[in-house]
């Protein structure tokens, strides 16, 4: 793919052009063009400093890149899927900077990052990171470069320790963690200055109107869409979502101000839309928002939608999706078994679920995408059970739409109820065993990989005693096996593997991020912790 890839693009939005002592910034997404393209949070932040005079952006891919300044000032990452750090540290490489914060020098670029990774536990990458991120763009990015703009000429020490005064960002290179032994839980972690804050709060923008796409090119993972989103967070608050804890509280963007005009707007340049968030259809005036889909010159419109609110799937709903050429329709159910589902929150009702099933065919849709989980804290085997059992049900009640079942495995996430425990290590034959009742069945059964739910939790979980396994498993490959091999390794330097990824922790130690304030304060979590654990306990 060469450099022709930016000339197609159409954009949706005025760059301004840059002044003359304007910052040179390099903004990469650390994948290709047609995965980072397609990231909102990516073409909004991008849109952002294009819109600054005092800021010169130049984009960069793993292959492809805009002309970029031969001094930048200012490289930032957006970071989307853990196992993309790889490509940071090859970007940083290739650009001569060095992987480590503290081994650059005043003559580097600052290196920053933001996104859902570094937002959730930024701390196994945090020597890789001079400055992070915490929290939403809409207000914390012009927050920092205004920062940045007046220590500019500074040195490196006293710019950093300046931007760390910043609400919601974190300057990781400030903060000195102690362990209770090199292969044991942290002991401690303190601010090493006594400006620095002793917890950075992450930022949450509070408004209604919400993020759409500011770019939109047929060389995206999703060919020629417009995005919008429609909600941010979920009131559900599904006791392992870290979609929901972490982007509390639950946002609806205004239809009169946000989604329309966005709409409006977007279907200049495209006939595909996506509605995006983790729970559209609970948006208060999601009716009013089919209503105008549906008007006649809309009807040559693809409409695409993220998962929705299983007990808000009906007929008006299914046929909007039929109309505008969709075939299927995506409902999160997380198990069969109510009493898991009374664990983790998800209210939802088994007949809930047959309705959703028997509306989506009413009204026209050709098959029906279910998302379970496997080896939920609590989870019996029967659990499991009822899971096939259901969809075999669903097969005979409402025969003629096609039923897949994605599963993963749970995967515990900081600032979530459920960051406490592992992975279960029964998950992957609780998987296979799905797999067995279902496949015979004629249910399309798609399992999440095992061994990279094990890689995801050991990061999600990981203190920055992980970034010398990140860089040797870099050498080794993205393989289960590569990190096993790299903890071999490193035997007697950070804990066992076990230890981040399958272990239960106990209530009193000190978590990776306890420095890191997400919406909800430890006592809260702890409290529906708890009410989880009552769940657990009733047969």
């Amino acid at each position: 793919m060469s450099n022709s890839v930016f000339s197609i693009e159409k954009r949706l939005f005025e760059a301004i052009a840059p002044q003359p002592n304007a910052v040179p910034v390099i903004f990469a997404f650390p994948n290709e063009y047609s995965v980072g393209i397609t990231s909102l949070g990516y073409q909004v932040v991008w849109a952002m400093l294009s819109q600054r005079p005092d800021i010169e952006v130049s984009r960069l891919f793993t292959d492809v890149r805009e002309p970029l300044p031969t001094a930048a000032e200012l490289v930032g990452f957006s970071l989307s899927w853990e196992l993309d750090y790889v490509n940071v540290l090859n970007l940083l490489e290739d650009q001569r900077i060095p992987l480590r914060a503290q081994e650059r020098e005043n003559e580097h670029p600052l290196v920053f990052g933001g996104g859902p990774v570094l937002t959730a536990n930024p701390e196994p990458f945090a020597a890789f990171f001079d400055v992070i991120l915490l929290g939403d763009g809409e207000t914390l990015l012009d927050d920092f470069l205004d920062a940045y703009q007046q220590v500019r000429e500074c040195d490196r020490t006293h710019q950093l320790k300046a931007l760390a005064q910043v609400p919601g960002v974190y300057v990781p290179d400030l903060y000195a963690v102690t362990y209770e032994a090199a292969d044991g839980p942290i002991a401690a972690i303190t601010p090493t200055d006594s400006e620095v804050p002793s917890i950075v709060q992450k930022q949450t923008y509070r408004g209604n109107v919400l993020s759409a796409s500011t770019v939109v090119t047929p060389k995206a993972a999703w060919e020629n869409i417009f995005m919008v989103e429609v909600v941010r967070s979920c009131p559900e608050m599904c006791r392992f979502c870290l979609a929901s804890y972490l982007t509390l509280p639950f946002r609806a963007a205004s239809i009169e101000k946000s989604l329309i005009p966005a709409i409006e707007r977007g279907l200049q340049a495209t006939r595909r839309l996506g509605l995006l968030g983790a729970s559209i259809t609970q948006h208060p005036e999601f009716e009013s928002l089919l209503d105008y889909l549906n008007q006649p010159q809309y009807d040559d419109v693809r409409l695409s939608m993220s998962s929705v609110r299983t007990n808000t799937v009906n007929q008006k709903l299914a046929e909007t999706l039929v109309k505008h050429d969709a075939r299927s329709i995506t409902i999160a159910i997380e198990s069969g078994s109510q009493r898991v589902r009374n664990i983790v929150n998800k209210k939802l009702d088994t007949d809930e679920i047959v309705a959703a099933a028997q509306q989506a065919k009413t009204g026209g849709l050709k098959a029906l995408k279910l998302y379970g989980m496997a080896g939920v804290p609590g989870e019996q085997t029967d659990d499991l059970s009822q899971t096939a059992t259901l969809m075999i049900q669903l097969k005979k009640q409402v025969p003629g739409l096609k039923l897949t079942l994605g599963c993963s495995t749970f995967v515990p996430k900081g600032h979530t109820p459920f960051q406490w425990y592992g992975v279960n290590r029964q998950a992957e034959k609780r998987l296979k065993f799905l797999q067995k009742q279902l496949r015979p069945e004629g249910i399309d059964f798609r399992p999440e990989s095992y061994s990279w739910s094990v890689i995801q939790a050991l990061i999600s979980r990981g203190d920055r005693r992980l970034a010398d396994l990140l860089e040797l498993t870099r050498g080794f490959g993205d393989t289960l096996g590569s990190y096993r091999r790299a903890f071999k390794a490193l035997k007697g330097k950070l804990p066992p593997l076990d230890f981040y990824v399958h272990d239960e922790w106990p209530i009193d130690q000190m978590l990776p991020w306890e420095h890191l304030a997400g919406p909800l304060p430890k006592a809260t979590l702890q409290k529906h912790l708890a009410e989880a654990q009552q769940a657990m306990a009733q047969s």
